[in-house]
């Protein structure tokens, strides 16, 4: 029987015989980044695994992977291929489990953020949604820079960081770089995060000049750590007393310890975060857009889509 098969902006218009297995084994070896390995895992043999891939590459006339003594690695046609085949799995996955109560595999859904609790409280309900009985749901708060390659990289569907007047030209240029594109979500005025027991606490807003006494905490950005990824606004304001951290933990017990303060959006969830953090306004003309980034080129997936409905209500 003919199909046309749509694959980014290859158009097949012949008999196909693309399997969902093959494409179970193209997703397993990226994964695994080794075939032997992959085929381990998926309990078949090395060179049947091997011709699959062939089979599958060979139809489309791309290279999915480049193969050397070290492994293999995905390839730019590979990964635009790979974030339709998991697509393709994913929703295979829910029609099994809607229609026979059971799936073949987990349900897989991967979240990279800046460290933001209304994204921790949206992956949450998504999860209690349609988790299921099998699942690998990840939620990787992580450096700006690892949010932006890890979607380009497609090991996570989506992300979600903020844009400033400061950072944007930046920021955009890297998401077009990668071939990514931003949807703004909200704009928040900056705020304060504080201890509950900190000597600013009473106050009912905050300036720079009543910060300046305390410890500012900051995330850390590794090799990228340039001031134009900053989780932080502000971040070229000076301060005699700066600490580093790289977990949302750490940053809460120092901020409680030490009475000091990092500087953020102000949409805080007692239930996450503990009664102990409290949010000042910062009285600064300043602003963060705060959005989420999806492949430029991949209709996001359906649990994609449910993540950002969920989203748009969680983000207050």
């Amino acid at each position: 029987m003919d199909k046309v098969i749509v694959i980014g902006n290859l158009y097949a218009d012949k008999e196909t015989h693309m399997t969902l297995k093959q494409l179970r084994y193209i997703v397993t070896v990226a994964d695994t980044g080794n075939i032997t390995e992959a085929a381990a895992k998926l309990f078949i043999a090395q060179p049947s695994l091997t011709s699959a891939i062939r089979e599958l590459e060979n139809e489309y006339g791309i290279t999915i992977f480049d193969r050397s003594n070290r492994g293999v690695e995905i390839t730019a046609e590979g990964e635009e291929f790979l974030g339709y085949a998991r697509q393709i799995l994913e929703q295979s996955d829910l029609i099994e489990e809607r229609y026979t109560g059971k799936t073949e595999g987990k349900m897989r859904f991967c979240v990279s953020s800046q460290h933001y609790s209304f994204a921790v409280e949206a992956f949450v309900e998504l999860l209690k949604l349609y988790g299921g009985n099998k699942y690998e749901f990840h939620m990787r708060e992580t450096q700006t820079y690892d949010i932006i390659d890890d979607v380009a990289k497609l090991r996570s569907e989506i992300g979600v960081l903020y844009l400033n007047e400061f950072n944007e030209t930046v920021i955009m240029k890297t998401l077009r770089d990668n071939g990514l594109v931003f949807e703004p979500l909200f704009r928040a005025k900056p705020h304060v995060f504080i201890s509950t027991h900190s000597p600013l606490a009473k106050k009912r807003s905050l300036t720079l000049e009543d910060l300046k006494p305390y410890p500012r905490l900051a995330y850390e950005q590794g090799s990228h750590n340039s001031f134009y990824f900053s989780e932080e606004i502000l971040s070229t304001v000076d301060s005699d007393k700066e600490l580093i951290v790289r977990d949302r933990a750490t940053l809460f017990n120092l901020l409680i310890g030490l009475d000091g303060y990092t500087i953020c959006s102000g949409v805080i969830n007692e239930k996450l975060n503990g009664p102990n953090i409290i949010a000042k306004p910062l009285k600064v003309d300043d602003y963060m857009q705060i959005g989420y980034i999806l492949p430029e080129r991949i209709h996001p997936n359906f649990l994609t889509e449910e993540y950002i409905k969920i989203l748009k209500a969680f983000k207050t």
